[in-house]
């Protein structure tokens, strides 16, 4: 009999969204807590802004490190098993961090801890189209990339005020326990894999699935819309705070680190995009989100804190509109090596966080806020001038069919 997918009115889908919610709170929260302290990072250990950002872009990197080689992992175990080894292993991980005893090992750890983390994005979009009905696989994307927004925010809200009040290494083992107990939900929820039997995948297979992803120009496309905007979009948050705790707006750490709470605005829309894509196509989402996350920006640039917080939701909703939308298109449209081909997004989306991330703090030390604004906005044009270029137009779904869409959806 030929499996079709789990369907929203089941209840093994809800367990599937609510399992990958909690895989992302544990490994997003882990990946991205030390952003939410990296001005009492810098302080403590007496380093650059630049060289405490390396505590985010070497996990980034450790994530781009590793998403092909889960990709192997994952044809050869199933996709469950090894998220299931990734998130346990990164939860250990995060604890060892928090003790660390320097910046050196401190950072090595975080590079390992980052290549655990990378079982989860790149497998779970793979896992989802294998796993649910074709129909509903972009709101369940959505769905769990909205997850990935609540677990980025809630570990730098852990751990930025946390670390303004006890200390940096409090805080992280402070956010390390939070994504134990999300990780234990995740190994708890998630129903038996019935959409991929492993198969003893060879070096070959994983080379050739590449191949064929970079032979797609649209693919490629899609892989430069993952690197420039993440790499602007982890810009402006890694170096956001050394602003406003600066002379400009004269924050203490504790206020600060509350800009995160903008990620509840990627939230919502990373959710909103599962509908709006079948509407309007995935083309015109992804050019209005980039679009956004433009003007979001130069509205940072602002020196009223009501308008930099404006201008950051609206950054953080249109990155996320984007991101959910071109994620879910590779899994789309790739019709070969699915798995490498989501992997290889994965590469380019963290590659993109790490570097970008990473120099960005020379722009922060040299030009100042203008340099990291106009270095983002060139970053976000850039991808949306070869999303027009390149990407097909598509079309929205029928009026019928989307509203066959939604009665299925219940």
């Amino acid at each position: 009999m030929t499996w079709d997918g789990h369907l929203p009115a089941s209840r093994e889908y809800r367990r599937i969204l609510v399992g990958l919610g909690a895989a992302g709170i544990a490994t997003f929260a882990q990946l991205y807590s030390p952003q939410g302290l990296l001005p009492t990072l810098a302080r403590g250990l007496h380093v650059s802004p630049a060289d405490a950002a390396l505590s985010v872009s070497l996990a980034t990197l450790g994530v781009a490190l590793a998403v092909l080689p889960w990709s192997w992992v994952a044809d050869r175990v199933g996709r469950l098993r090894a998220m299931q080894v990734a998130v346990v292993a990164s939860t250990v991980l995060g604890v060892l961090v928090a003790l660390a005893p320097g910046i050196e090992v401190l950072l090595a750890l975080r590079l390992v801890e980052g290549m655990a983390l990378g079982g989860l994005p790149a497998l779970a979009v793979t896992y989802l189209h294998e796993e649910v009905h074709h129909r509903h696989t972009a709101a369940a994307a959505a769905a769990y990339i909205s997850g990935t927004t609540i677990g980025g925010a809630a570990g730098r809200l852990i751990a930025g005020p946390l670390a303004g009040l006890f200390g940096w290494r409090p805080a992280l083992l402070t956010v390390a326990v939070v994504c134990g107990v999300a990780s234990v939900v995740f190994l708890r929820l998630m129903p038996r894999a019935r959409g991929y039997r492993p198969t003893a995948a060879s070096a070959r297979t994983v080379v050739d699935g590449i191949r064929a992803s970079l032979r797609d120009p649209g693919l490629v496309a899609l892989y430069a819309q993952g690197a420039l905007l993440m790499g602007g979009f982890v810009a402006v948050y890694n170096y956001l705070a050394f602003r406003l705790e600066g002379p400009g707006f004269a924050l203490p750490a504790t206020v600060g680190s509350l800009i995160f709470a903008a990620y509840a605005a990627g939230t919502v829309s990373s959710r909103l995009t599962g509908r709006w894509v079948p509407r309007l196509g995935r083309r015109r989402v992804l050019v209005a989100g980039t679009a956004a996350m433009v003007a979001g920006t130069l509205l940072t640039l602002s020196s009223a804190l009501v308008l930099v917080v404006a201008g950051l939701l609206v950054l953080t909703a249109g990155f996320f509109a984007a991101h959910a939308t071109a994620s879910a298109w590779v899994g789309a449209r790739a019709t070969t090596g699915r798995a490498q081909a989501t992997a290889l997004y994965n590469v380019a989306y963290y590659s993109g966080s790490a570097l970008v991330g990473w120099v960005l703090g020379y722009a922060w030390s040299g030009p100042g806020w203008v340099g990291v604004v106009g270095a983002v906005v060139a970053l976000a044009l850039g991808a949306l001038v070869v999303g027009l270029a390149v990407l097909p137009t598509g079309r929205p779904e029928p009026r019928r069919a989307h509203r066959r869409g939604l009665a299925l959806r219940g």
